[in-house]
């Protein structure tokens, strides 16, 4: 899937996440927030400019969310975002009302919604974990520019090529390919064939 497939997957399927900000002491705080609206340029949702999770989202200007679908850890789908915010006011906000008429019955007034303002996650990064399929799926993608950064366990040159990690896999998702090679896209950075390696040839990035 692409990017914008992972995130109107929030929307659509998740919709309710919970967000971790950061407070004035640097100390983590998390509160469930609803993604709204989702394209090209980022994920979108809004809150009262009255709330303390507007002012860490104006002072840091970033968050971290996770949600899943499923009905146990088992049939779970779950993704995560980190990302950069920027608040862009009211202008989208019948866009929103309109996408999630739930909006009207919580500020049912033109009054009431003035306390509102839109907020866009517009550059970060994610990941996508499926526990459903076997072995289990993961993918990772950026948006709005974000840098791309390898992430888990990587087999170097130094391999000797033992095959004591190959059994130590939860996911069996090391193969024997002239040296040791994890596929990615099945790996649940466990750490278990960096611990067995005798030659210490597997990295963690």
């Amino acid at each position: 899937m692409t990017a914008h497939d992972y995130l109107n997957f929030i929307v659509d399927e998740i919709h309710s996440t919970v967000v971790a900000t950061v407070d004035s002491d640097g100390l983590p705080v998390t509160c469930v927030i609803d993604m709204m609206y989702a394209d090209e340029n980022g994920l979108y949702f809004l809150t009262a400019k009255g709330k303390n999770f507007y002012q860490r989202l104006k002072d840091k200007e970033y968050l971290a969310l996770s949600g899943k679908k499923g009905e146990d850890t088992m049939s779970c789908t779950a993704i995560s975002v980190r990302g950069k915010v920027r608040e862009l006011g009211s202008d989208m906000l019948p866009l929103l009302f309109e996408k999630n008429p739930y909006m009207f019955e919580i500020y049912p007034t033109e009054e009431s919604r003035k306390a509102l303002t839109v907020f866009q996650i517009y550059e970060g990064s994610g990941e996508w974990f499926d526990l459903s399929k076997k072995p289990i799926e993961r993918d990772s993608f950026t948006f709005g520019g974000a840098e791309i950064r390898s992430s888990g366990y990587f087999v170097t040159d130094d391999c000797i090529r033992c095959g004591s990690c190959l059994s130590d896999c939860p996911q069996s998702c090391i193969e024997l390919n002239g040296k040791a090679v994890i596929r990615q896209e099945n790996c649940l950075h466990c750490g278990n064939c960096a611990e067995v390696c005798p030659v210490g040839a597997v990295i963690r990035r």
